[in-house]
């Protein structure tokens, strides 16, 4: 049984056939799925969901996007959220410089802060960093202590980078573009870094893994990185199953 460490179920795409694609996650192999909040109202919808549904847990936070609509009253309501037995996780949160949605500073600013929240809770975070990698590793450096820790979600960075994340007591979690030909900084990631240290997800609905690249991603397809990651270090598909299984488990203390 896989579990898929990020994916958005809470999406408008799943709008037409969510309640199939979750019922249908057990026959397709899939254990759990840890489903992040994006804003304010993919957070709520979430941690609902994960009342709702056994195999489900939430993450609340709000995605660097629409960290332009963020307030203090924002935070408030993901302490509250945070509450909730199943929600495990501050996120996603981080930096996007690829769309720049909203203004950088502020896009800083709001990561800075919810990662406040994560350790003020002790709980882990999760990390949305697209092409902004210097800037994401210096707020996450000043912001360290002894109790941070988290995940480096669909990871885009080097290995160099990867081995500082994990020194910082964070995760690396592959996903689809691992599986893409031309994805070679991905492949080296997944070669170099130890199995101890890797997740894997799909990231749905986006960047669908080969041999679905370009249609809707979903949980199930996780099998397909789980695949490729125990193809590049030649090891056996169970082993990349099992332990980032356990890496999972152990971070968010599911044991």
């Amino acid at each position: 049984m896989l579990i898929d460490s990020h994916a958005h179920l809470n999406d408008e795409r799943f709008d037409d056939d969510r309640e199939q694609v979750i019922n249908s996650l057990i026959k397709s192999g899939i254990e759990l799925v840890l489903n992040p909040g994006y804003d304010l109202e993919s957070s709520k919808i979430s941690v609902n969901m994960a009342k709702q549904y056994s195999m489900i847990y939430a993450a609340v936070g709000t995605h660097p996007h629409d960290s332009k609509d963020m307030n203090d009253d924002t935070l408030e309501i993901y302490k509250s959220y945070a509450l909730e037995d199943k929600v495990i996780a501050i996120g996603e949160i981080g930096l996007d410089y690829h769309y720049d949605n909203s203004p950088r500073d502020v896009q800083k600013k709001w990561f800075r802060e919810q990662i406040r929240l994560a350790k003020s809770l002790d709980m882990p975070y999760i990390v949305h960093d697209r092409e902004a990698h210097e800037d994401i590793f210096n707020i996450m450096k000043e912001e360290m202590n002894s109790g941070v820790r988290g995940i480096l979600h669909c990871y885009s960075g080097s290995v160099e980078m990867a081995r500082e994340f994990i020194k910082m007591g964070f995760m690396i979690s592959l996903g689809g573009p691992v599986t893409f030909k031309n994805a070679k900084v991905a492949k080296k990631v997944a070669l170099e870094i130890p199995l101890e240290y890797l997740l894997i997800e799909t990231d749905s609905p986006y960047m669908a893994p080969e041999p679905n690249r370009g249609k809707r991603n979903e949980p199930s397809y996780v099998k397909y990185v789980a695949e490729e990651i125990a193809k590049i270090k030649n090891i056996e598909y169970n082993q990349v199953v099992e332990k980032t299984n356990a890496n999972f488990k152990k971070l968010f203390d599911l044991n």
